[in-house]
């Protein structure tokens, strides 16, 4: 029971992880129909802009959240800007373009910071471990976990019960018709990729102390993040939150059964299965024309 318990305290990390990097993904596709390749070398510029904070300034990555959001955002929104913005209804186009800028990333920060490793140490105060019984749960995995709940929690007050949100569900439901409104399409799908970018960035900050700062971080990131999206159902907030949680949990049970290996087959194989008897995934977003 003990080693169930820890698996599945395992499996709610992951998932807070996966939850964090998946919400910007989800926003960005079911605000604006983007497939961002580039979205996991946001999570890769968060996490070295969260070392680069720490180094030169010795600041914690907790204080240092807000910097990083706003830095990664403002290049979300340039790249939205400058790129994206001129390739909507061109999906194939978008795809390519997100890919290419994800690779000019990796190589810009490659060639800027080297791309051996770097540490980034955890806060203080979160160090050490919680035990209850025979379980035993990091106090930092924890802070991360509240604080993706936390995370979701104002991505959906700010969808719903904000001036631009409303915004945004009236350019997503019918474009012509919001702007007809005087609503400016064009600055609301530019703050949605810059927030979309900035929540990856957070993610990538906040992971630091438990991955590799490398520049390919990212690259594997982003396929379970996809995954995430995916099967939570394109563009859909309570999706994206109930899919990290049941590929984090399944992830954990799986590697516990047989191991890391296996149980990563498992849990393709169980997505794969999903998406054939529910294409539109478990809670497929109506909004969209």
């Amino acid at each position: 029971m003990d080693a169930i318990l820890n698996q599945i305290f395992a499996g709610l990390s992951m998932a807070s992880i996966l939850l964090m990097i998946a919400l910007g993904l989800a926003i960005i596709y079911g605000a604006m129909g983007v497939i961002n390749l580039a979205h996991g070398e946001f999570v890769m510029l968060g996490a070295y802009a969260a070392w680069a904070i720490q180094t030169y300034t010795g600041m914690s990555i907790i204080m240092a959240l807000p910097f990083v959001f706003v830095a990664v955002a403002l290049v979300g929104w340039l790249i939205e800007k400058i790129i994206v913005q001129r390739l909507y209804h061109r999906p194939l186009d978008t795809i390519l373009a997100t890919w290419g800028i994800g690779i000019i990333l990796q190589q810009t920060v490659r060639l800027l910071v080297g791309a051996e490793s770097r540490f980034v140490k955890g806060p203080e105060f979160l160090s050490g471990n919680t035990q209850i019984g025979g379980l035993i749960m990091s106090n930092y995995r924890l802070f991360v976990i509240f604080f993706s709940l936390a995370v979701l929690a104002g991505t959906w007050a700010l969808m719903t019960r904000t001036e631009f949100g409303m915004k945004l569900r009236a350019v997503i439901q019918n474009r012509q018709i919001s702007e007809c409104y005087g609503i400016e399409a064009k600055n609301i799908y530019s703050v949605t990729f810059a927030y979309g970018a900035g929540l990856a960035g957070i993610a990538g900050a906040l992971i630091t102390p438990l991955f590799s700062t490398i520049p390919t971080m990212g690259t594997g990131l982003v396929v379970d993040a996809f995954l995430v999206v995916i099967v939570g159902g394109l563009g859909s907030i309570l999706g994206a939150a109930s899919a990290a949680v049941l590929i984090g949990e399944a992830t954990a049970l799986f590697s516990m059964l047989f191991n890391d290996t296996l149980g990563r087959i498992a849990v393709l194989a169980g997505i794969i299965v999903l998406i054939r008897f529910r294409p539109r995934g478990l809670f497929p977003s109506n909004t969209r024309r």
